[in-house]
């Protein structure tokens, strides 16, 4: 409880996040009839802009519960960490520039999407996979030699992880047929980059000296 506490009073937006994507997630698997409303469907969003919507309520949802698992722990992380380190640079004001880039990222992250998508009724995608990658790649500009583990075991310094899952999101997003929505776990990971250069430019230089 005590834990629960420290999160919510210290990290608000990312403790609101987390539960809203948790409890949604939860609640569409057992109302399936859900899942047409809340998932993004570029086909209907190119046609009626007032559904534009779709593109936050499909970033609080997941397919299954392996899906949501692997997103929160890795939200869990990070995007609390990443909420703390704003608030210790900026002050209060950081909360909202958190909240400001898990929101433009989830908008972002979704706009290639739905430009290629636009005539294919059938298309669909769901969960925060785009918002996380932002989450992540802001997190590693400001400790680039941390190490992270690939499957929970393999090691690896994530400024090396961060070029490896670009480049392999850049030809998966053009050869994968696995039925992931490659495009925005990079332009994710691209928004969390930019928006992070552009709201502390002195990253590149705190990013270089850590070497």
């Amino acid at each position: 409880m005590l834990m629960i506490q420290y999160y919510i009073l210290n990290m608000p937006v990312a403790s609101v996040i987390f539960a809203l994507t948790v409890g949604l997630s939860i609640y569409v698997f057992s109302n399936p009839e859900w899942f047409g409303r809340l998932m993004l469907h570029p086909y209907s969003i190119h046609r009626d802009k007032s559904k534009w919507y779709l593109i936050l309520t499909s970033g609080l949802i997941h397919k299954d519960w392996m899906h949501l698992i692997f997103n929160m722990i890795t939200f869990y992380y990070f995007g609390f960490g990443l909420e703390a380190i704003f608030v210790e640079i900026s002050g209060p004001f950081g909360h909202v520039l958190f909240a400001l880039l898990y929101i433009v990222a989830l908008i972002l992250s979704d706009i290639p999407t739905i430009r290629q998508q636009k005539d294919n009724y059938g298309y669909h995608s769901l969960g925060a996979s785009g918002a996380i990658s932002a989450v992540l790649f802001s997190y590693i500009l400001f400790n680039p030699k941390m190490m992270l583990y690939i499957f929970f075991a393999i090691p690896i310094p994530a400024f090396v992880f961060a070029f490896l899952y670009l480049g392999y999101c850049i030809w998966a997003s053009k050869n994968a047929r696995d039925g992931v929505n490659h495009d925005a776990h990079l332009f994710g990971a691209l928004t969390g980059i930019v928006f992070t250069l552009i709201t502390y430019p002195w990253i590149i230089k705190h990013f270089i000296d850590k070497f």
